[in-house]
């Protein structure tokens, strides 16, 4: 595995979502419209806002993924297990580049 290629792969990943959680901390932040006076729009609006602070939190926690993979590269331990210790597999990192688990493990 290009250990390069997967760094750069992680940090753009990595810099995605710290735009996007930029984007919903600040809608988080700066709700300056009233609540409406309409039960239904109130549900809407509460809605939308369950929605933008679970995106918040998944990119949060996407991020510290990311950060411990990043640290695994530094370490040379990207490629192994966290649980057994064996090669995660190639084509695993590559459709979860921050994955810490062997398939096995991981199920």
């Amino acid at each position: 595995m290009n250990l390069d290629q997967a760094k750069a792969a992680l940090l753009e990943k990595q810099q995605e979502l710290l735009s996007r959680v930029e984007r919903t901390h600040k809608h988080i932040r700066q709700k300056d419209q009233p609540v409406s006076a309409k039960f239904s729009e109130q549900a809407t609006e509460m809605e939308n806002a369950e929605l933008v602070h679970a995106l918040d939190a998944e990119g949060r926690m996407e991020l510290n993924q990311i950060q411990h993979a990043l640290a695994r590269i530094e370490a040379g331990q990207y490629c192994d297990c966290a649980e057994c210790g064996n090669p995660i597999g190639e084509k695993r990192l590559e459709a979860i580049p921050f994955a810490d688990k062997c398939i096995n493990c991981a199920e």
